[in-house]
């Protein structure tokens, strides 16, 4: 599909919150650039402003994969996606689909973690059933296996592909200059995962206390 990084990150995002917080979904440009941002469930972790986002978005639109989704009495622009118009996906698909546009590539065991807030697949089988099906659209592919590592890897293929394997050469986020932290030990991988859920979750809801506070609507009774 050659989108760029940007283009992929916006899709990515306007798909994750229509899935995991659907009442404030259309999003707002503020709250896409936030999206964007975040420092929790992305990587790489990136600093895009309005003018990235929206250049992105203007050419999501002419591939058909996204749009304007304000009502005429709205006083913000808001933007929603069109996958399930232009890349018709069950929910399952959507949601691997999802935590690869944003996470770059995965194993299976990390994708079954990493969209249960979006799909609950109930086991391996069932996440590599749907991960063959995206292979046989040309959506996905499988990476060969990494020297030491058990599971292959698999990755969005929506993305440019020079692009993509420039950023997979990457060990770390342009943002992570410190020496990477040991990896936490296997008890401890689910309570750091709920751990960020909930601050991206706090994220979101800032977010929207930020437009409320913008935008206040008083009434006055006489």
């Amino acid at each position: 599909m050659n989108l760029s990084a940007s283009e992929i990150r916006v899709l990515g995002c306007l798909l994750e919150k229509q899935r995991t917080t659907p009442d404030a979904y259309p999003l707002s440009l503020n709250a896409l650039r936030l999206a964007c941002n975040q420092s929790t469930n992305r990587d790489p972790v990136v600093e895009y402003d309005e003018a990235i986002i929206r250049d992105a978005l203007h050419r999501l639109e002419r591939r058909g994969y996204t749009r304007l989704a304000s009502g005429a009495g709205s006083r913000t622009a808001k933007y929603r996606h069109l996958l399930a118009e232009a890349l018709p996906m069950d929910s399952a698909e959507q949601a691997v689909m999802c935590v690869l546009m944003l996470r770059r590539a995965q194993t299976p065991g990390e994708l079954k973690q990493r969209t249960e807030r979006m799909h609950a697949f109930p086991d391996l089988t069932s996440v590599h059933a749907t991960l063959d099906h995206l292979i046989e659209r040309e959506l996905v592919a499988r990476l060969e296996r990494r020297p030491g590592h058990k599971e292959e890897r698999y990755l969005q293929l929506l993305q440019d592909q020079d692009e993509a394997q420039a950023e997979q050469a990457e060990p770390h986020s342009a943002y992570q200059w410190a020496e990477p932290a040991p990896p936490a030990a296997p008890a401890r991988v689910d309570e750091l995962e709920d751990l960020r859920e909930r601050v991206e979750r706090l994220e979101q809801e800032v977010a929207e206390l930020r437009g409320a506070i913008r935008n206040p609507v008083y009434e006055h009774q006489q």
